[in-house]
């Protein structure tokens, strides 16, 4: 089932306006769902919106917050998003990050006390659109054993690098598991087998049943132990720079909120050596030969803008029985 990109951005904004959102908060946490479902990032767009609400109602986001500045140093900023809605608190500080880089060359906002962003990449391409150089991370409930582990006592904490280019930007979305926990539940729901193991069942075995891995609570790690080391290294800067809640102490509360999130821009040289280095990368990666017959090598945020071409010119695809229930709130 297809449906028009405003007409899902509406009733978004309707639900949003209901539970004592502002017109301008409501249009922009609205717009940021829409566009996560326009770009295929079903998990974190509509699959997502009706759990944002019940935390909205459970007190846990809080809808007329505003972020604060708790202090700076040069290029350096931190802020606190006092549980407000983490799509807008995410959204400021991004913005504060590309003022500073625009200024300095460079620019670093950390953030405490906010909460889920929704999809990660959404400030990567805001970094991109501005044209600049864009990182950030985040880091989240206990959800990913580490390496030699059984029991989750991880993040599987998001990082997103974005470049900006003219022929359509790169933007690397990922999670520290081989697939996130949203992923996971979206191959469940449809009951599909994962293309590749993403954890473990309850005996210890890999595992491409998505309802067994999230029983077991023991997903895989990117890269294994590196994959795991990764998230402990991005919890701790997290927590380090924005002087706010680890990994640790968010999972006490049994509930993903008051996490800490970092923002980095970098001014990059817009000149003509750039351009072609950017180029030559990506046309250098593309010649490699395809696993299969008919495939083809993709860069990060490449099928992003295909899947949001056919989003605007078809509708955006929706669960019929989610969309329903967001058309009930």
């Amino acid at each position: 089932m297809r449906i028009p990109f405003n007409k899902l951005r509406a009733e978004f904004k309707r639900v949003l306006l209901s539970i004592n959102f502002t017109e301008e908060k409501a249009e922009l946490c609205a717009t940021i769902f829409a566009e996560n479902s326009r770009d295929g990032v079903y998990t974190h767009g509509l699959n997502r919106f009706p759990v944002f609400v019940e935390y909205v109602k459970e007190g846990l986001v809080k809808p007329d917050a505003e972020p604060t500045k708790d202090g700076a140093f040069g290029s350096l900023e931190q802020w606190n998003g006092n549980l407000g809605a983490g799509i807008l608190n995410a959204g400021f500080c991004m913005g504060r990050a590309i003022e500073l880089a625009k200024k300095n060359g460079i620019g670093c906002v950390s953030l405490k006390n906010t909460n889920h962003w929704m999809r990660a990449g959404a400030y990567g391409w805001q970094a991109a659109e501005a044209g600049l150089l864009g990182i950030c991370f985040t880091n989240t409930i206990a959800n990913l054993p580490p390496w030699g582990g059984i029991d989750p006592r991880l993040g599987n904490n998001p990082l997103v690098i974005a470049i900006p280019r003219k022929g359509g930007h790169v933007v690397l979305d990922m999670a520290v598991s081989q697939y996130s926990v949203g992923k996971l539940n979206q191959y469940k729901n449809n009951n599909e087998a994962l293309p590749l193991p993403g954890g473990y069942d309850d005996e210890g075995n890999l595992s491409t049943n998505a309802a067994e891995i999230l029983e077991s609570k023991r997903l895989l790690p990117v890269g294994f132990w590196k994959g795991s080391g990764l998230s402990l290294v991005l919890d701790l800067l997290a927590t380090v720079l924005s002087q706010g809640n680890s990994t640790a102490k968010i999972t006490q509360s049994e509930k993903e909120f008051s996490i800490s999130q970092v923002f980095i821009c970098i001014k990059p040289e817009n000149n003509t050596y750039t351009e072609q280095a950017i180029e030559e990368i990506i046309s250098y990666t593309k010649t490699s030969r395809p696993e299969y017959e008919g495939g083809s090598i993709s860069y990060p945020g490449e099928n992003t803008l295909r899947t949001r071409e056919k989003s605007l010119k078809e509708g955006v695809l929706v669960d019929e029985k989610i969309w329903e229930k967001v058309l009930e709130l």
